[in-house]
């Protein structure tokens, strides 16, 4: 299989090169991934100007852009081969629930969907090391293919493996909504501009039955396929119902 590896940690993250190792083996696997970290850049392309990428080895380039840049530049020709599979991974950090609209990784996912490629996002549910890689790894491994048969069109997947050493048995999820403990942590230089960055506690989430918070907490794989077109008939019913006033009587 020719698969398209990406991330939004960079090229030399330990997630990406560990699975690119494991996948080459069996497959034709190219590398067009951010130059550093790109985490929480989002679905954000670059319009207007040229993105940089820099040749590394015959099936890798490094790039100036963004993890959703990456992937849309190599399908429409910069690899040179018709892309069977977009991988993005092994993020260091989980993308749980809410996370995804924020992760570059996921959007490297989403836009290889969006491309009608079949597209897996992974994640390991870890901020710092140590980092159990080994059976994040081995999955991946073992079940692209089984991921890639189950693959339909508007649709990827985005999975979270929990931070350890034995294997977590998978299970199918949806996204909760994630717990955002946020701070503003600012200070002031010497020449009085103010800088602020967000620090705050590690985000917790919504255990609802189901949900892929609750499943990686609890020590499972969590595998939450993803519609790239989100639709929420009750709400829409609501607004349909609503009485817009448009013009004056």
């Amino acid at each position: 299989m020719k698969i398209l590896l990406s991330n939004d940690d960079g090229i030399e993250s330990p997630g990406l090169r560990l699975l690119q190792k494991a996948l080459q083996m069996e497959h034709e696997v190219w590398v067009v991934a951010p130059d550093s970290n790109r985490s929480g850049s989002s679905h954000s392309i670059t319009l207007g100007n040229p993105t940089k990428f820099r040749k590394i080895t015959e099936r890798e380039y490094a790039s100036g852009g963004t993890p959703a840049d990456c992937v849309l530049h190599a399908c429409l020709g910069l690899v040179p081969v018709d892309i069977e599979m977009v991988v993005a991974g092994i993020n260091l950090g989980p993308n749980l629930g809410t996370d995804i609209v924020y992760s570059g990784t996921a959007a490297a996912a989403r836009q290889g969907a969006f491309m009608g490629k079949p597209a897996v996002a992974c994640s390991l549910n870890a901020f710092q090391p140590p980092y159990h890689l080994d059976f994040a790894v081995d999955f991946m491994t073992r079940n692209l293919a089984t991921i890639r048969a189950l693959w339909s069109e508007d649709h990827f997947l985005n999975i979270n493996f929990p931070n350890k050493t034995e294997a977590a048995e998978p299970v199918i999820t949806i996204p909760t909504r994630r717990i955002y403990e946020d701070e503003l942590v600012r200070f002031t230089s010497p020449q009085g501009d103010l800088y602020s960055f967000i620090g705050g506690q590690i985000p917790g989430g919504m255990k609802e039955e189901g949900s892929d918070f609750g499943a990686v907490e609890a020590g499972y794989a969590s595998l939450s396929p993803l519609l790239i077109h989100p639709a929420n008939h009750e709400v829409e019913e609501r607004y349909r119902e609503a009485a817009f006033i448009w013009k004056n009587d």
